[in-house]
């Protein structure tokens, strides 16, 4: 009986061994590896005539982290300046021209508002023999309180009107809509 005991623990021993072998080996093979055996004799399970292939893992490591592309600001986060001359003047100006109408004049300036008086930046646009309109900015602050005047051609304003008081998002699209809508809701760009 002694016999077996004796036995039993060799073999024992032998399958631990072997089993810590396999573990260390595995270790030690790059994670970015996979090792394959694979049977050459159709069957035989012998080791020597098992042959070994390294395949690399197709979702290798970058060496260099990848860098997102940094998204380009919405004009409207742009510089006040940058935003009325290089987007909303254009844009306005596109937009009437669709119109099959003539700009003459539009620019921006820091001045007294018509009729008010007071200082703020202001886009006069004159819009041939149709009429002038003015869109005042408090601040340069697109977000800033805003105010517009119209008047016939060669005349001053006689009426200065909020504009966009109660939007929270202010947008290139929603300033040249609501430009256009009073516009057009004087009948001056169109019927309504």
């Amino acid at each position: 009986m002694e016999e077996n005991l004796d036995k039993n623990i060799e073999v024992n021993i032998e399958v631990s061994n072997n089993t810590s072998k396999s573990n260390s080996e595995e270790i030690k093979v790059p994670k970015s590896e996979k090792v394959i055996n694979m049977d050459t004799n159709n069957g035989n399970s012998e080791i020597n005539s098992a042959s070994k292939i390294v395949m690399k893992n197709e979702i290798d490591t970058p060496d260099k982290p990848i860098t997102k592309p940094k998204k380009e600001l919405p004009v409207e986060k742009k510089p006040f300046q940058e935003f009325i001359n290089m987007h909303l003047i254009p844009s306005l100006t596109e937009e009437i021209n669709q119109r099959g109408l003539e700009i003459n004049n539009i620019s921006l300036t820091n001045t007294n508002r018509p009729i008010a008086g007071d200082k703020c930046w202001v886009i006069n646009c004159e819009i041939k023999d149709i009429c002038n309109f003015w869109l005042s900015f408090e601040k340069d602050d697109i977000s800033s309180l805003k105010s517009i005047s119209l008047s016939k051609p060669n005349q001053q304003p006689s009426i200065i009107e909020s504009f966009l008081i109660d939007e929270k998002r202010i947008t290139l699209k929603l300033i040249i809509s609501r430009v256009l809508q009073r516009l057009n809701g004087q009948k001056l760009i169109g019927v309504n």
